[in-house]
């Protein structure tokens, strides 16, 4: 029953995040066949509607580029199955040969499989569905309309893609924030089921970040594909070049994870001083997620978090020593996610590696 609630909520927010461009692309195609039937007088423009909606699709990346192979795709393959129906007729070996002659075509003129399918796609409905060789410079001239449609329907974008990107890093931030706190408890419990649930945990984050990188990436696609966004490119482009220490401040997190289970496992005792390093860290990483947040819309990083870090940073250069060889390591550990979630404030690495005062010798 939870597993069904959670898909349900799962698909929610799909759709949530999905919304303007369902409603973009519904719009798009009802224009684009508006323009067809009335101003141009065709009397069934469906491929208006279908390159429209095909050209912006439900994702913002790539936008332009969508648009330019759906329209010259299916002019190759208008092209080419007119003057093949008109030499060699209609029928299913015809099919055969002026599908295959399109795909080839587009393949030897781009590659790529949207061009190519639009091309074969175009050719069957010269070949098996326009009555005339003319007819087919109709459904060219739909498609026109709607790319045309389509173009000028991506420079206009909700703002919710260009917050998208912090947003979802403020969710790996605060991720990598709960795998800490738990690390804290399980070196104070000393209890390897408790562990292997939280290493689990940590090693299923991949998508995480391949939603962040998802996020970058459309936030980019956007700034360059609308006028009316481009002042925002300065800010989108500072959150895509967290994407990569991010990246490492979570797989940090996650070898910090496998030694803290790995010592509970084998019954090696770690410090309770460490436990309380990881809740510190915690708290520092929860500052960093809500900095992002709350600066939204800028070009700010999460500077103001910078002190809290350093000052976890410090506070590992005074802790205890260990003799055990697995706590040794999760100390490491604990400084090494720091010095990434420093990165994520807009130090270097080597910046933030050289902030971090030496451990003291046990």
């Amino acid at each position: 029953m939870s597993r069904g609630r959670l898909s349900a909520r799962a698909r929610f927010a799909r759709w949530r995040a999905k919304r303007w461009a369902i409603a973009q692309c519904a719009a798009a195609a009802g224009v684009a066949w508006l323009i067809s039937s009335e101003v141009l007088g065709h009397e069934l423009p469906v491929f208006a509607a279908i390159a429209a909606v095909v050209s912006l699709g439900t994702s913002y990346g790539q936008r332009l580029r969508r648009v330019t192979e759906v329209t010259i795709g299916v002019a190759l393959g208008v092209l080419i199955g007119d003057l093949l129906v008109a030499g060699i007729g209609q029928g299913a070996w015809q099919l055969v040969v002026i599908v295959g002659l399109a795909m080839t075509a587009a393949t030897l003129i781009d590659g790529s499989q949207l061009f190519v399918n639009q091309a074969a796609v175009q050719s069957i409905f010269v070949a098996a569905l326009v009555p005339t060789t003319g007819a087919g410079l109709t459904r060219w001239t739909d498609a026109l309309v709607g790319g045309a449609v389509a173009l000028l329907a991506a420079t206009v974008v909700p703002a919710a893609p260009l917050r998208r990107p912090r947003e979802q890093a403020a969710v790996v931030v605060r991720k990598i924030s709960g795998l800490l706190r738990a690390g804290g408890e399980v070196i104070l419990e000393a209890d390897a089921v408790h562990g292997m649930a939280v290493l689990r945990d940590a090693r299923s984050t991949d998508s995480l970040i391949r939603e962040l990188q998802a996020a970058a990436d459309e936030g980019m696609a956007v700034v360059a594909s609308s006028p009316f966004r481009v002042k925002h490119r300065p800010h989108v482009r500072h959150m895509a070049e967290l994407v990569d220490p991010l990246d490492r401040a979570l797989r940090s997190t996650r070898v910090l994870m496998r030694q803290i289970a790995v010592a509970a496992y084998r019954g090696r005792p770690v410090p309770a001083s460490y436990a309380a390093l990881a809740f510190e860290l915690a708290r520092a990483t929860d500052l960093v997620a809500a900095e992002l947040v709350r600066s939204a819309g800028t070009d700010q990083l999460a500077e103001a978090a910078r002190p809290a870090l350093l000052g976890v940073g410090a506070a590992t250069a005074t802790v205890e020593r260990s003799d055990v060889i697995n706590a040794e390591v999760i100390l490491a550990q604990l400084r090494s996610v720091i010095v990434d979630l420093l990165g994520i404030t807009g130090m270097g690495q080597f910046e933030a590696t050289d902030a971090l005062p030496p451990v003291a010798s046990s």
